[in-house]
């Protein structure tokens, strides 16, 4: 096999078992089950998983290798990535089986559209070459707005969808001028050669002015303040399982690109963009966690925390370079693991149509489904970052980082912070077991055997992530992003070692 094709291999294969379920989509006849296309999904997400993992023994083999001219890269670092979206999309199409009620939801259409934009993510986290990396955003993208609207009939659904294009679109032109002044700046857009290049401009200020505007362009994704302003609407219209994954895999991808860019691409411009990013920090924490206390409705609450774990992520950049990168990958797969159960309960809970948006709709929860209100109690937990969860050491280790590099002021900052999450988590905690007043008029759906793997994996990656960290701490500390030179005439199957 080519180099070009293995640096790709998980790529192709969902791209093509996307296409496949397309394909056959319009062959099953109408009122029949689509079922069996999300079992070809998993199946091909499970092969992407496959893939990954054979490009794991060949890294460790041969080193780091690249592909198509030096334009993306196969490491260690791009690696964890890859099997965390991989497993992220894993579960979220599992719990997704039973999750429309009859074909006229085009089914068939949300399976492909999951697969694609999971192709857009990996890619994102193998480039090296910023244009490539904004082909993967795109592909991402563009998924990510038809799915945010996918519940048809919904006036909250098109205006999920409508925002989410608009506003990305938005911030998409700061990426690309984010690109353009690099190039103008260095002379290449590959992040080797800018690294190289930022050594010997003659325009610092220009380089500056690029980080900030990829620091916009990727800050949107992240949902970080001032950039979050799409996140709550977003995610109130979009079907539950859709704010899973858009909540957790595209945050993902684009935390992976910024570390990428920043540590690998602009450490020269240090100094300058970790006051920016510490900014960002700061407003998020802040904006989320305030903007969470006014909320009644609970995928509001949740989207507005999501803005402020965005802020504690941002916290671990300010590290020194392995504690950064060892902080910000380990928070990521913690939040991953407890933000996906738990809209993977609310799915269970509320079905299709989401009868249960209020935090008053979800009490006495407990007293009808006892082991979905302890899952989701124990999600709940863990975002709070109570010990014993994975949400815990993810904050320990990215406000440890900024400590250990004399941000003292930050992570207490981001402390406080935490106390000021603990009051809305808690609100919601106790209404899914005091006895509710009325009885809501609810048809949740069935917990069939894929759901409750899904949400079990979640759970148990949220314990195992918080008893024992110490092995997914090591694999992050391997997994410190590299950055080859830029081989611009370089045979495109040429492999490196590092």
């Amino acid at each position: 096999m080519s180099t070009n094709l293995l640096a790709l291999l998980p790529e192709i294969i969902l791209t093509i078992t996307g296409v496949l379920v397309m394909v056959l989509e319009p062959v099953i006849a109408p009122g029949k089950s689509r079922k069996p296309l999300g079992w070809l999904a998993i199946l091909g997400t499970a092969a992407s998983i496959a893939a990954t993992c054979y490009q794991k023994h060949i890294l460790n083999t041969t080193g780091t290798f690249t592909g198509f001219y030096a334009t993306v890269q196969i490491d260690s670092f791009s690696i964890f990535f890859h099997l965390l979206i991989a497993s992220i999309v894993l579960v979220t199409l599992l719990a997704s089986l039973d999750y429309f009620a009859s074909p006229i939801t085009h089914a068939g259409e949300y399976f492909a559209l999951v697969l694609f934009g999971a192709t857009g993510m990996m890619f994102m986290t193998c480039s090296v070459e910023l244009l490539m990396v904004f082909i993967g955003l795109e592909i991402s993208s563009i998924s990510t707005y038809i799915l945010a609207g996918f519940r048809k009939g919904h006036a909250t659904a098109s205006e999920s969808s409508l925002k989410y294009f608009l506003l990305g679109s938005f911030a998409t032109a700061f990426f690309l001028y984010g690109i353009a002044l690099c190039f103008g700046a260095t002379g290449s857009t590959s992040i080797g050669a800018i690294a190289t290049g930022l050594n010997t401009t003659s325009t610092p200020t220009l380089a500056i002015l690029a980080v900030a505007m990829v620091l916009i362009g990727l800050g949107f994704k992240v949902s970080a303040a001032p950039f979050h302003v799409w996140t709550p609407d977003v995610y109130q219209g979009a079907p539950s399982p859709v704010v899973a994954l858009m909540s957790t895999a595209p945050k993902a991808a684009a935390f992976a690109v910024l570390l990428r860019f920043l540590f690998n691409g602009t450490p020269m411009l240090r100094g300058h963009w970790i006051l920016m990013v510490e900014i960002l920090a700061i407003l998020s924490m802040t904006i989320g966690n305030l903007g969470a206390l006014l909320q009644k409705d609970v995928k509001r609450l949740l989207a507005y925390s999501s803005i402020a774990h965005a802020g504690y992520l941002l916290v671990a950049f300010t590290g020194i370079h392995q504690d950064a990168v060892s902080g910000a990958l380990f928070y990521t797969a913690a939040y991953a693991a407890m933000n996906v159960g738990a809209f993977l309960v609310l799915t269970q809970l509320s079905g299709f149509d989401e009868p249960l948006r209020t935090i008053d709709d979800f009490t006495g929860a407990a007293l009808k489904r006892p082991f979905l209100a302890a899952l989701l109690s124990f999600f709940l937990l863990s975002l709070i970052g109570i010990p014993f969860t994975g949400g815990f050491f993810g904050k320990f280790y990215a406000f440890s980082g900024a400590i250990h590099n004399g941000h003292l002021g930050l992570a207490i900052f981001g402390l406080a912070n935490s106390g000021v999450a603990c009051y809305y988590y808690l609100r919601l905690l106790a209404a899914l077991y005091a006895r509710p007043v009325t009885e809501p008029a609810v048809n949740p759906l069935k917990l069939t055997a894929p759901a409750a793997i899904a949400i079990t994996a979640a759970a148990l990656a949220t314990l195992a992530l918080g008893v024992a960290p110490n092995r997914v701490l090591h694999l992050v500390q391997r997994a410190t992003p590299e950055t080859l030179p830029a081989y611009i005439s370089a045979p495109t199957t040429a492999s490196t070692a590092h």
